[in-house]
């Protein structure tokens, strides 16, 4: 039992130091030895968990993929109607990008698609928001724009914030964030639902710390800032915008 802990915690080690390589990198340039030096292995141990680089970055995808999918499935059974619960989501999923190694390098690796097999991460964050516009249409806080125009709109802007996140981490920013909903909520939501959905994410955020966060490999800190949340029971957050 011993044994295959050790293996474990080898494994995992090897899959967040490719990762952090991954991200720092790009995985064309990324070395073996690089991944293999920042786990603390030998190349031999390396080979014997995962026998390529392309191995590796498919096992960086799934880490990645198990975290996308722990993610949106904290707040499922939480209170509030369906866009609320979206825009709860997006603020969640910008933290992570911006925190989390495995999870930034599972995007990168799934947007590039310059392996054989590679899974597509941003397909599957389509699939589920898209999942949500239409429980928003069915509960009427949506207002007249078809679910799926609005899941495009909005995997196109948080797929582009990811994107500028890697050269710029104030794009995954708390303010930035709040700021795209308060530009689009009006258009998206009822008029009815409108005054009871918080732009900058319901009073139950949940925090960085959760399980499944995979908390590492952090982008440089914030300088902070200040954004009135849309929403008449609004609370102030932190963050910069670009």
């Amino acid at each position: 039992m011993a044994k295959q802990e050790r293996a474990l915690r080898t494994r995992e080690a090897l899959i967040k130091s490719a990762a952090t390589v991954f991200d720092r990198d790009g995985f064309s340039v990324a070395s073996l030895s690089a991944i293999s030096s920042l786990a603390g292995v030998s190349n031999g141990a390396l080979h014997f968990h995962f026998a390529s680089k392309a191995a590796l970055a498919d096992s960086v995808e799934d880490a990645a993929a198990d975290r996308l999918h722990r993610l949106i499935g904290m707040r499922e059974d939480g209170a509030g109607n369906a866009l609320q619960l979206l825009v709860d989501t997006s603020h969640d999923l910008a933290r992570r990008l911006a925190d989390d190694v495995v999870l930034r390098a599972g995007f990168e690796l799934s947007r590039q698609q310059i392996r054989v097999v590679s899974r597509d991460l941003h397909h599957e964050w389509h699939q589920w928001v898209a999942a949500i516009l239409e429980r928003a249409e069915r509960e009427g806080v949506l207002s007249a724009v078809s679910p799926e125009a609005a899941a495009a709109s909005v995997v196109a802007a948080t797929t582009g914030f990811e994107v500028l996140g890697t050269h710029d981490p104030r794009w995954l920013s708390d303010r930035t964030i709040t700021r795209f909903w308060q530009l689009l909520l009006p258009r998206l939501a009822a008029a009815s639902a409108l005054g009871d959905i918080e732009a900058a994410g319901s009073r139950t955020s949940v925090p960085a710390s959760a399980p499944g966060s995979g908390a590492g490999g952090a982008r440089p800190v914030r300088t902070p800032g200040t954004v009135r949340t849309a929403g008449a029971a609004g609370k102030d957050r932190g963050g910069t915008a670009p």
